[in-house]
């Protein structure tokens, strides 16, 4: 089991620092609401700030609630995640690494939601009028995180013992 917890700390704390250290260069080079082209038409560094969640949800300025909501939604999620881990009978070590991505990328918001009252969001892909939703390392590490446990999960082989509704 300390394997497992240590596999998941090391990844989330590697989250949290790229993510951190990312959010710092964009803090630091890219005025707050400009944008810098990297591939015209296409990709973009931006400076800007959500007070939501994924795509903008509940990214409102006259709302404070939302904060609380999210603090305890990343409460939840490591709380989630820790009990996970826990309860495994065996190391799954990719789905180890998948849950610490998610971890990682809860916390690495979390930071900036403690610092800024909302999270630093620095990359934007858009084609034409057509924009993805900025986003950040935090978001990518989530992302990743949720497809590898779902793939983890989905891949593993049938528990050996007797099924629900059958006689041992």
């Amino acid at each position: 089991m300390r394997s497992r917890f240590g596999l998941l700390t090391v990844v989330a704390l590697a989250v949290v620092a790229l993510d951190q250290w990312t959010k710092w260069l964009a803090l630091a080079h890219i005025p707050e609401h400009r944008s810098i082209p990297v591939v015209p038409g296409f990709f973009d560094l931006v400076n800007v700030r959500n007070r939501g969640a994924a795509f903008g949800f509940l990214n409102r300025s006259d709302i404070e609630w939302q904060f609380w909501l999210f603090l305890a939604a990343t409460a939840a999620a490591v709380a989630a995640i820790v009990a996970l881990v826990r309860g495994m009978r065996r190391t799954d070590r990719r789905l180890v690494l998948g849950l610490g991505l998610v971890l990682g990328g809860a916390v690495g918001n979390l930071v900036d939601r403690v610092r800024f009252r909302a999270v630093i969001d620095f990359l934007d892909f858009y084609v034409g009028s057509w924009h993805w939703p900025a986003f950040n390392v935090a978001d990518m590490a989530i992302c990743l995180g949720a497809l590898l446990a779902c793939l983890s999960l989905w891949r593993q082989p049938p528990e050996e013992g007797p099924r629900k509704g059958t006689q041992a």
